[in-house]
């Protein structure tokens, strides 16, 4: 079954976090101040990652 329209727009809405969320990892990793920081960010990219997963699993 193909995804309608909201499910398309919540992949893009979440693969627009992911890139964010790379971003700001990527500066954390360079520029290590909160040693939580860095966790956080891998689990909210892996959060985001399945919620496309299951979205693309629904449609």
């Amino acid at each position: 079954m193909a995804l309608n329209k909201k499910q398309k727009k919540q992949i893009d809405v979440l693969r627009k976090k992911i890139q964010g969320l790379q971003q700001q990892l990527a500066g954390a990793k360079k520029q290590p101040d909160d040693p939580a920081e860095i966790p956080r960010l891998e689990k909210e990219i892996e959060a985001c990652k399945a919620q496309i997963a299951t979205i693309e699993k629904e449609g």
